[in-house]
C-alpha cells in the first residue's frame, strides 16, 4: 500500500509550521534538567568540576562536528548555546526539529563520552547512575547587536554565578561553615566585597582561577596541519614501493576560554558574523 494515497493523511494536516524568522540568527540553548541534583548524586568538585565541565566542552564539539551550520558555541555550568549562521536552512528551519536534533546529540554524547573524563582519585571510571536529561530552546535574534548582547549576557551570568559559587563554597569547605551561615555571610555583598573577603580571609584571588571557571568556554572552528604517510608506487613506470609524508589541513573544533564581552572578539572573528 502506497502512505500518501491513504486515508488517514489527512492527520498531517494537524502539524503545526514551526518555522522560525528567516535571515535570523539561531540560537539553541541547552540546559542540564535538575543538574542539581544529578551532581549532588556524582559527587561533582565544589565551586567546580574539571571534569564535568570538559566533558561538556566535548559534548558541545561533537554537536559542531555534526551540524556544519553552528558558527560559534558557548557554554558555561550545565548549560551550552550554539549559534547558528543567519542563512542557515538546516531542517526548513523548523524550531522542534532543530532543538531536537541538538539536544539529542548532545545528550547521547554526555553518555558516550562519560567513560573518558569522568574518572575518580584511584583511576576508575566514574559510574553513572542514571541517564541525564537536557532541555533546549530556540530564539532568533534579528540583528549582530542583539547576538552579541545574548552572548554577553551568557558570559556576565557565567562571571556572576561563579564569583558568588567560588566564594560560597570557600566559606563551607575552607571557612567550615554551613550552607545556610556561608549563604547570610554572603548576601547582600557585591562584587567589590567578595573578592576582597576571599583574598583578606583565605589568600584566594579570583582572578587567579582557570579562565575555563570565569570565562566559561567558547568554541570555534579552525584547521591545523596533519601529517600522514602513504605508501605507493614510486612512479607510473616504476612500480616499487615508496613512502610519502602528506600534509594535509584537518578541521577541528577550537576550545578557547576568553572575553565576548569587549570588541576584541568580535573584530577578530568578524568574518564569522556577516552583517547586511
Amino acid at each position: 500500500h502506497k502512505m500518501a494515497k491513504s486515508k488517514y493523511e489527512y492527520v498531517k494536516k494537524f502539524e503545526m509550521d514551526d518555522s522560525v524568522l528567516p535571515n535570523t540568527w539561531l540560537v539553541v540553548r541547552i540546559d542540564g534538567r535538575s543538574f542539581h541534583k544529578f551532581a549532588t548524586l556524582h559527587e561533582f568538585k565544589k565551586p567546580n568540576d574539571v571534569q564535568a565541565l570538559s566533558l561538556m566542552n566535548r559534548c558541545a564539539q561533537a554537536c559542531m562536528e555534526e551540524f556544519s551550520d553552528i558558527v560559534v558555541a558557548y557554554g558555561e555550568s550545565d548549560e551550552y548555546t550554539f549559534v547558528l549562521k543567519k542563512s542557515t536552512t538546516l531542517f526548513t528551519r523548523r524550531a522542534s526539529k532543530i532543538t531536537t536534533a541538538i539536544v539529542s546529540c548532545f545528550a547521547a554524547s554526555y553518555v558516550f563520552y562519560w567513560p573518558n573524563f569522568m574518572i575518580a582519585d584511584d583511576g576508575r571510571v566514574r559510574p553513572l547512575q542514571y541517564p541525564p536529561q537536557f532541555d533546549g530552546r530556540v530564539v532568533c535574534y534579528p540583528s549582530l547587536k542583539n547576538l552579541r548582547d545574548y552572548l554577553c549576557w551568557r558570559q556576565a551570568d557565567c562571571h556572576i554565578n561563579n564569583l558568588y559559587n567560588t566564594l560560597f563554597w570557600t566559606l563551607v569547605i575552607k571557612g567550615c561553615m554551613t550552607e545556610a551561615e556561608a549563604e547570610a555571610r554572603i548576601r547582600g555583598t557585591v562584587s567589590a566585597e567578595k573578592n576582597e573577603m576571599m583574598f583578606t580571609e583565605y589568600g584566594l584571588n579570583y582572578n587567579s582561577e582557570p579562565a575555563m571557571f570565569r570565562k566559561g568556554s567558547t568554541l570555534l572552528r579552525g584547521e591545523v596541519d596533519e601529517t600522514i604517510t602513504k605508501t605507493g608506487p614510486t612512479s607510473t613506470t616504476d612500480p616499487t614501493p615508496v613512502e610519502r609524508v602528506i600534509t594535509r589541513k584537518k578541521k577541528i573544533v577550537d576550545i578557547v576560554h576568553i572575553d565576548l564581552i569587549g570588541d576584541a572578539f568580535w573584530q577578530e572573528h568578524a568574518a564569522l558574523f556577516p552583517t547586511d
